[in-house]
């Protein structure tokens, strides 16, 4: 399993081209107990993350991501958070990579990433910061340079949020799934939760509507709390 997940890894440093890889893309495996393991990298301008989970129940295995930048066909990416080893925190790793409309292959490897969507349909593509809540109709903003963050990085279909420190490298939980933006109305369907299996399944409906660029998102968490965030796009 160690093996796995360190190979699927070096996904995250995809030689990659430029525009034509933002979006989202997957990967089926099987673990050496016989589960399904799906993997899911969601590519944003600069920001990428890597989620494996299993397929039929949504368990939490593992992720890792951070940012990217590329050179010919290297992907450079300096690792920001990393469930299974919280010493890559702030270490670059590099891979080359063969890139066509529809897959991603690992040079050297017998792996191969699926496009699910190049970052449409949904209005929300992109990487953000949460920067802030609206408590009793007042703003509460948030410096989002602070080493604590909560990021979402959405492609057209796809969602994750990780929280996580790099200055103590801790990672504190993830989420993630489908999601549509309709009228209004943003919609997350839940495949995986590392604080909690059981919520994979759930649908979750918020209001939400950009106001000066920033993600305004209001509803009720996977708790039943009410909540209004405000988010930032992450530069």
């Amino acid at each position: 399993m160690k093996k796995i997940v360190f190979l699927l890894m070096s996904i995250m440093s995809l030689g990659l081209n430029a525009q034509s890889i933002i979006g989202a893309w997957e990967m089926y495996t099987t673990s050496e107990n016989g589960e399904k393991l799906k993997s899911v990298l969601i590519i944003a301008d600069g920001y990428q993350v890597l989620t494996i989970y299993n397929a039929d129940t949504g368990k939490f295995i593992h992720t890792n991501g951070g940012t990217w930048k590329l050179e010919g066909d290297t992907m450079t990416e300096r690792v920001e958070f990393h469930t299974d080893n919280a010493d890559l925190v702030g270490t670059e790793t590099s891979f080359e990579v063969e890139i066509t409309d529809d897959t991603i292959t690992i040079v050297g490897s017998d792996m191969v990433l699926k496009r699910i969507d190049s970052g449409v349909p949904g209005q929300l593509q992109g990487a953000w910061l949460m920067s802030g809540r609206v408590r009793d109709g007042k703003e509460q903003l948030r410096d989002i340079d602070r080493p604590r963050k909560t990021m979402k990085l959405l492609s057209g279909t796809r969602f994750q949020w990780i929280a996580y420190n790099t200055e103590t490298k801790q990672f504190m939980g993830t989420g993630g799934g489908t999601y549509t933006t309709v009228d209004g109305k943003y919609t997350e369907n839940i495949e995986f939760f590392s604080r909690d299996d059981s919520k994979a399944g759930l649908s979750l409906v918020f209001d939400y509507e950009l106001v000066d660029g920033k993600w305004h998102h209001k509803g009720f968490s996977s708790k039943g709390d009410p909540m209004y965030e405000i988010w930032s796009e992450r530069e």
